[in-house]
């Protein structure tokens, strides 16, 4: 598994923009967590990846939309530091106590 950082930014002046920008997020939660806005980190193995990176290239408008993909790698978790407000529940790195 590796950790990629999926960013986007989509325009939504339109209701088709608004669509996509729902359809991109939905995917995204697919694979990975919310952890601000446009930005979601999700654990893939590479053939996720590559099914990941085609659904969102399909959903997004290249002429009015941005995305970006970060591979952060297997020990992308370790790389990674939060500070402030609204720390992200993590399934895989936090245990669940019932």
């Amino acid at each position: 598994m590796m950790l990629i950082l999926v960013t986007y930014d989509v325009s939504v002046i339109t209701s088709d923009g608004r669509r996509r920008l729902r359809n991109i997020a939905k995917t995204c939660l697919d694979y990975g967590i919310r952890v601000q806005n446009s930005v979601f980190e999700c654990e893939v193995d590479p053939a996720q990846f590559v099914v990941l990176k085609s659904t969102l290239l399909d959903i997004y408008n290249s002429e009015e939309d941005s995305l970006r993909f970060y591979m952060l790698g297997k020990h992308g978790k370790q790389k990674v530091d939060h500070f402030g407000a609204k720390p992200v529940d993590d399934p895989l790195r936090d245990p669940l106590i019932i």
